[in-house]
């Protein structure tokens, strides 16, 4: 397969490509390698993201005999285990947090403007988010960040989760509830807009 009709295939075409040729793989770390670092620097630090997105896709390489073939797009997979993965990090996340709630200004948002400003509201960096966001249980803050952050529809975050798409709703909801009251009714707390329910 030549690198251009390699790039326009589906990631479920390349994954079964990659069971007899797993150099084919490489295609998807340099599909989704970047979003899944952005996602990871932003909750645990620069430090440790390097470390859990090559751990990510060793684990993702490693499974790929078992990758569900009927789903064309491998993100809420990738980054499943890249959540699973964080899990080890909960110390380093909420660390992360701190710092920022700390210095008031996320120290990895600069890179990342552009796709920040459509996710986040204005107040998504300040101090007082960052302590809600460490203060949240760690279920409602994976579901919040891989929809606001990993920019995951729901379902896709069910399928990362391996959660019912109620669940997460359920959980960003109460998510949502707390940083309301942690922030006060008038303040900004992180977009995430609703979706339709396909159910």
């Amino acid at each position: 397969m030549s690198t251009a009709s390699e790039e326009d295939a589906d990631d479920a075409s390349v994954i079964r490509r990659s069971r007899q040729e797993p150099e084919a793989f490489a295609a998807v770390f340099r599909r989704h390698a970047p979003d899944i670092k952005r996602y990871v620097i932003r909750r645990l630090g620069a430090d440790a993201a390097e470390d859990v997105v090559a751990e990510t896709f060793l684990a993702a390489f490693r499974q790929r005999d078992r990758y569900d073939l009927s789903r064309p797009n491998a993100r809420p997979w990738l980054y499943g285990i890249a959540t699973n993965l964080m899990g080890r990090h909960v110390r380093a996340e909420v660390r992360q947090l701190r710092v920022l709630e700390r210095m008031g200004t996320d120290p990895v948002m600069e890179p990342f403007t552009e796709r920040s400003d459509e996710r986040l509201s204005a107040g998504a960096s300040s101090r007082a988010l960052a302590s809600a966001l460490a203060a949240l249980p760690r279920g409602h803050r994976d579901a919040l960040l891989l929809v606001a952050w990993g920019d995951l529809s729901y379902a896709e975050a069910a399928q990362a989760l391996g959660v019912r798409v109620g669940t997460v709703r359920s959980r960003i909801n109460r998510a949502r509830q707390k940083l309301r009251r942690h922030l006060g009714a008038t303040e900004s707390v992180i977009y995430v807009s609703e979706e339709p329910v396909h159910e």
